[in-house]
């Protein structure tokens, strides 16, 4: 769910504001016409900007002010969509006041349109952001024996490793390891029994050649398996890519260690970790009992 709220200024004479609450305008009510304006604006506003989805509005709201000399609009437009309404809002809001301009400016030479602004916005990822006073501790573990043997550079465990540093996450450990069972167990049972990290992201070994067998380690080790996350990663990945669904990765608790496996290839890490983040770091305040040391902050313009 997104919203999104415009605001607009047209200054007008005082004698204009008596003459559209008396209904003398000579055009008809400009309210109610700006306010048609308006809604056809928010719905085509991808037809007039040509870098906006053509998106589905599932509510809009156009209120006027009158006040001694101005005329005030407010846009409000909400969508359940993966891109933001703010130019629908802010079209919306435009539209309202030049129709305004337009059906008064017979009576009006001196109208000033003074403002158009983003008044306020909320939706989307951005509202499950979290702040940590103490960054969390995460490792990244590479299975994979063609990096290891030097055949080829490791691209996947470096976004992620950047990924988690930009979400202000402290990466303590960053291993690459041979597709090897027991190597696997003994690093993930570390990290979660020895080193106490808050969260393992692991890439590789989660296909279906012989020697991919991440999932078949992690059965072994975690206490707690929640498929809902790898459900996740796939369904993302599946609208990007039609081998998204080959991937056999697990997710998991050991302790207060949360564990995930992401594919190897570099394409699929990125899908996943744009499928992952911010909303997974949430999970951290319910296993490490964090809060009163998160801070939800929604992204507003107030």
């Amino acid at each position: 769910m997104r919203t999104a709220c415009a605001k607009g200024t047209l200054k007008v004479d005082p004698k204009t504001i008596l003459l559209i609450k008396e209904e003398k305008v000579p055009k008809g009510n400009p309210l109610e016409v700006s306010k048609i304006a308006a809604i056809q604006a928010a719905k085509n506003t991808a037809q007039i900007i040509p870098y906006c989805h053509n998106l589905s509005i599932d509510h809009l709201d156009i209120n006027f002010e009158l006040n001694e000399n101005a005329i005030c609009v407010t846009t409000t437009v909400k969508t359940i969509h993966k891109t933001g309404v703010e130019m629908e809002a802010l079209t919306s809001c435009s539209v309202a006041i030049l129709t305004l301009y337009d059906m008064l400016k017979m009576i009006d030479e001196t109208m000033e349109i003074s403002s158009i602004k983003l008044a306020k916005k909320k939706g989307g990822k951005s509202d499950f952001k979290q702040y940590f006073k103490t960054p969390p501790k995460a490792a990244v573990l590479v299975m994979s024996d063609s990096v290891t043997s030097g055949k080829k550079s490791d691209e996947s465990g470096r976004l992620i490793v950047n990924k988690l540093k930009s979400e202000y996450i402290d990466v303590i450990d960053y291993k690459i390891i041979p597709d090897d069972f027991e190597e696997i167990k003994n690093h993930l049972k570390k990290y979660a029994d020895s080193m106490k990290v808050d969260i393992v992201l692991t890439t590789g070994g989660t296909g279906f050649s012989p020697r991919d067998i991440t999932p078949e380690a992690m059965k072994e080790i975690i206490e707690r398996e929640i498929p809902g996350i790898p459900e996740a990663l796939r369904a993302f990945g599946q609208e990007r890519t039609p081998f998204s669904m080959l991937s056999r990765g697990k997710a998991g608790l050991r302790g207060k260690t949360l564990i995930i496996n992401l594919p190897g290839s570099k394409g699929g890490v990125e899908d996943s970790l744009d499928s992952l983040f911010p909303a997974i770091l949430h999970s951290l305040k319910t296993i490490q009992g964090f809060d009163h040391d998160i801070k939800k902050e929604r992204v507003e313009i107030k």
